[in-house]
């Protein structure tokens, strides 16, 4: 039998954890939902959990331009890979 691990989130003891490293960090969860609650940022105007790329400007992340807007951030830097009009995928 596997070794039990503890989630860092909800504490449950469980045989079937995984580890999710971030730069020097190493966490441990028993599923996707606690490692969201814990490593996912959070929308600066909405508060919600921001799971795909969100955007971002200024050092603040939002969860879409819309809250973005409301928090008067206009020049949106997406979080995935910046590419010309020319390389955009069609």
């Amino acid at each position: 039998m596997a070794t039990e691990q503890q989630c860092e989130n909800c504490g449950n003891r469980y045989d079937k954890t995984f580890m999710v490293v971030r730069g020097t960090e190493t966490h441990v969860f028993d599923s996707f939902e606690c490692a969201i609650n814990v490593l996912a940022p959070r929308c600066g105007h909405c508060d919600t959990r921001i799971i795909g790329h969100g955007v971002e400007q200024d050092g603040r992340i939002f969860c879409c331009a819309h809250c973005a807007t409301h928090e008067g951030k206009t020049a949106l830097t997406d979080r995935a890979d910046h590419r010309s009009d020319e390389t955009r995928l069609s």
